[in-house]
């Protein structure tokens, strides 16, 4: 893709801060994550969790249309009971969501959202879009010259999950959201689907990453100690803002769809994940989580 850079707006009020721009994984504590970034002192996440803004540059491993998702997602807000207009100036979500339809037709919507929601006491702007595990290293450098161009420094967070039970959750997530039938009788159809397994493939997506950012400007956590005191002093060290206490009672966006891994399909997930596991104890060493299952 011809990056273009240069037609694209400056905004002044954004040179030197940071976007966080976490990457996945898809099924990762990321909606417990935005959660926690928005209780940062100096931290303004976009109120809108997912932009799916770069995602839509690079659709080819695209899981939905995600433009119509935020059309859809517009109308229904400015449906509900009242004016339509005092929904808007009442609700910075409902902002965002306008924000995001503008970003079908007008590439600088996106740093002008970013620009909109900026406080004097913002240091860091966070995107939180787990999609953006499958855009390839073709847009991870799309990525990193657009935030160049605007004098931003761009942070990456990628966080992983054991690959059996990430891929289950995350089928188990799209029967919930009718995306598949039930996932206890296609999940054979899933090993098969590239775009539902470029979201686990690590090996790639780290490999891209790597290739794309400066080592400090990357971050690998890991969702089975996520939530744990270590984690959370590196993400804080990470974007360089004060730690406070986590909820870490509270759980968002759960699957409530609960069917239980098919033995079956837990031994056909294993052979299928095992380069993954097998890259990530080469990568990650005894930072790995002992609970992985590889």
């Amino acid at each position: 893709m011809t990056l273009e850079i240069a037609r694209y707006r400056r905004y002044p009020e954004l040179e030197g801060k940071t976007l966080l721009i976490c990457v996945g994984g898809t099924k990762c504590a990321t909606s417990w994550l935005h959660g926690y970034l928005d209780s940062l002192p100096g931290v303004t996440p976009s109120p809108l969790k997912e932009l799916h803004f770069f995602n839509r540059k690079f659709p080819r491993l695209a899981l939905s249309d995600m433009d119509l998702l935020a059309t859809r997602r517009l109308m229904l807000f400015l449906s509900q009971e009242g004016n339509p207009a005092g929904h808007v100036r009442g609700s910075p979500l409902i902002r965002a969501a306008l924000d995001r339809v503008q970003m079908i037709y007008d590439d600088n919507a996106y740093f002008g959202h970013f620009a909109r929601i900026c406080t004097a006491d913002t240091k860091v702007l966070c995107d939180v879009t787990p999609a953006y595990s499958s855009i390839g290293a073709e847009g991870f450098a799309w990525m990193r010259e657009l935030c160049a161009a605007q004098a931003v420094r761009a942070k990456i967070l990628f966080v992983m999950r054991d690959p059996v039970t990430r891929l289950w959750s995350q089928l188990r997530h799209m029967q919930q959201q009718t995306i598949i039938d039930d996932a206890g009788a296609v999940w054979s159809k899933a090993l098969a689907s590239e775009a539902i397994m470029a979201r686990g493939d690590y090996r790639r997506i780290v490999t891209a990453l790597d290739g794309c950012f400066d080592a400090d400007d990357i971050l690998y956590l890991f969702y089975e100690n996520l939530t744990q005191e270590p984690a959370l002093q590196r993400l804080c060290r990470f974007l360089d803002v004060p730690q406070i206490k986590a909820d870490v009672q509270t759980r968002r966006n759960e699957t409530e769809v609960k069917t239980a891994l098919p033995q079956e399909a837990r031994r056909a997930f294993l052979r299928a994940l095992a380069p993954q596991y097998a890259f990530c104890h080469a990568r990650f060493g005894a930072d790995l989580p002992a609970a992985w299952q590889g």
